[in-house]
């Protein structure tokens, strides 16, 4: 063990696709500033961020229902939609300047364009799916979808779906070519091997633990090498904690007050995988659907066409189950050891207010594999369990806090929590989560560096264009972002046709 203190500029906790964002943009904003990170697995990219722990969708509300709200007069609310689409873009704008300034190679290792779908069935989801595609086409941001309840005409879009199925209701589904498939570990993994040729300090199998207020201002951190045993001791003037699920027990460790009263409540997730050649050619899209009544809303089921490693492949899910685990390699005494004093008032409360939703989760984790199996016919009619195996995906904690809604509310977004001075920061939540990095960071640094953010403009719009813009009020600056990015990450031809790889369906 040693006590001699090492001092840097910035300390990333983490090696996610947040922690890779925040480094990428912050060196690009002040590249003398020396970053250093910790992450407890052997490499980047390894939990939540991992291409086989979530759903790579590159959210932008395109087929999202949960995302629109039908009011109680029947008009339908897509501002949440819109929030979700906007902040994506400026995503696509961040990677479109790494990879036109060379910080980055070769995007479509991380990122394809593959049509986005909405999918109901009987006659009330039908009517909703009209109106919101009707308000949804209204707006810019949704230029070029589609909608059809006309079953030859859904053949064509979706064979596998079709093939089979028995139409005793009417059945619908919307389409827009825009969408993408975004593998997130291999994105996580190239901006941490850009980090690193730029002089960044990146440890793995370094474990943080304990994080102190020191008197000048700065945080001390005690770091566990967990190969070797040994202890060292790390200051930095600021502090990102950005552990997915561990997040939350660093947060509360340091002691901020911003950070009291708030808990987590872990769900884990299960795909049905397809990687059968024959079956994959039949399917070419991200297809969500509606979720069930009392799931909560990461369970809203979909079948996902999925590039990895250049391979396709089918995934079919959520299936929720549950775990005390905070992170899908954590420790089983996670949900219990993150009861404080503080909080137990709150967690209490939130478990009252959700029994629908523990039942549900009860349900979900005494599921076979054929009664998975039956839930994704509802997708593919004719869906054979041995051609379908189940994937163990990562863990999300939802923030549990106390709201105007009332005390225990169970939070499904994504919130960044900060000390009054800007000094220190963590990430919690869940979805939209990895699809919109690039704004949650970018709220981090305004929260956290505002006495530079007025020096770090012009970069700011280097970097993201529509950065101070609101798109909704400039229909051509959209027209323009969407031809920028789409070309520079190899999303379309120069004829601007959507480069989706071309399948011989065959029904």
């Amino acid at each position: 063990m040693s006590n001699q203190q090492t001092k840097t500029d910035v300390i990333l906790i983490g090696a996610g696709i947040m922690s890779a964002t925040l480094g990428s943009m912050l060196k690009e904003l002040v590249p003398d500033w020396t970053i250093t990170v910790f992450e407890r697995r052997a490499g980047a990219g390894e939990e939540s961020s991992n291409e086989w722990n979530n759903a790579g969708t590159g959210h932008s509300s395109l087929c999202e229902l949960n995302y629109t709200v039908e009011g109680p007069d029947g008009s339908i609310d897509i501002s949440k939609a819109v929030k979700v689409n906007e902040e994506y873009q400026f995503s696509k704008q961040f990677w479109s300047y790494l990879v036109n300034s060379k910080r980055i190679q070769n995007p479509r290792d991380f990122i394809v364009a593959v049509p986005h779908m909405s999918f109901v069935q009987g006659e009330t989801d039908v009517a909703f799916l009209k109106k919101r595609y009707e308000a949804l086409s209204e707006n810019p941001l949704f230029q070029g979808m589609e909608f059809s309840d006309d079953p030859e005409q859904l053949m064509k879009w979706i064979p596998l779906m079709m093939k089979e199925r028995r139409i005793e209701q009417p059945i619908a589904a919307t389409r827009i070519e825009s969408g993408t498939d975004v593998n997130f570990g291999a994105l996580t993994r190239m901006l941490f091997d850009h980090l690193e040729s730029n002089q960044t300090d990146i440890r793995f199998k370094h474990q943080v633990e304990d994080i102190t207020r020191a008197r000048d201002g700065s945080w001390d951190l005690k770091v566990q090498n967990l190969d070797k045993g040994t202890t060292s001791h790390h200051s930095a003037k600021f502090v990102f904690i950005g552990g997915g699920g561990g997040s939350l027990h660093l947060l509360q460790k340091s002691g901020i007050p911003e950070g009291k009263g708030i808990g987590g409540f872990p769900v884990s997730g299960l795909f049905m995988v397809c990687q059968k050649p024959d079956i994959v050619a039949k399917h070419h899209a991200k297809v969500y659907g509606k979720a069930a009544v009392g799931a909560p809303p990461m369970s809203v089921p979909h079948l996902d066409t999925r590039v990895i490693d250049q391979k396709e492949s089918l995934f079919f899910g959520p299936f929720a189950g549950f775990s005390p685990k905070f992170l899908k390699f954590g420790s089983m005494f996670d949900l219990i050891t993150s009861v404080k004093p503080g909080n137990l008032t709150t967690m209490l409360a939130a478990g009252a207010k959700n029994l629908q939703l523990t039942k549900y989760l009860i349900g979900q984790v005494m599921l076979s594999k054929e009664q998975r199996i039956e839930a994704l016919r509802e997708f593919v009619p004719d869906a054979k369990s041995e051609d379908w195996d189940l994937v163990v995906a990562g863990q999300r904690v939802q923030i549990i806090k106390d709201t105007a809604a009332g005390k225990g509310t169970l939070q499904f977004g994504t919130e960044v929590i900060s000390s009054a001075d800007g000094s220190i920061a963590a990430l919690l939540g869940a979805s939209p989560g990895a699809s919109t990095a690039v704004s949650v960071m970018l709220e981090v640094i305004i929260k956290c560096f505002p006495q530079q953010i007025k020096a770090w403009e012009s970069k700011i719009k280097e970097m993201i264009p529509s950065y101070g813009a609101t798109l909704l009020d400039n229909p051509k600056l959209i027209q323009d972002i969407h031809t920028l990015t789409d070309r520079s990450l190899g999303l379309t031809n120069e004829a601007g046709e959507y480069e989706t790889q071309k399948h011989a369906f065959t029904s």
